[in-house]
């Protein structure tokens, strides 16, 4: 059995003992995670969000069936 002595300055923050291999695969997650951007809508790009929001809540809207019907799609 392996006996782990914890540091007094660590025993009151939280501490977790996992395998290697997972740890490994958690950091190259988290490499991943970093190199994507996180986008950030612009006040104008707000403001259609909002009223597209509003216009849905209302029921302004095209189902992909009567989009297609309207422009005349067959497929």
């Amino acid at each position: 059995m392996i006996t782990v002595t914890i540091p007094q300055k660590l025993k009151g923050n939280d501490l977790i003992a996992i395998p290697h291999k997972e740890y490994e695969e958690f950091s190259n997650w988290r490499k991943l995670m970093k190199s994507f951007k996180i986008y950030t809508p612009t006040a104008a790009e707000k403001r259609i969000i909002k009223r597209a929001r509003e216009d849905y809540k209302k029921g302004n809207y095209l189902t992909i069936g009567e989009l297609k019907h309207k422009l005349g799609l067959k497929n």
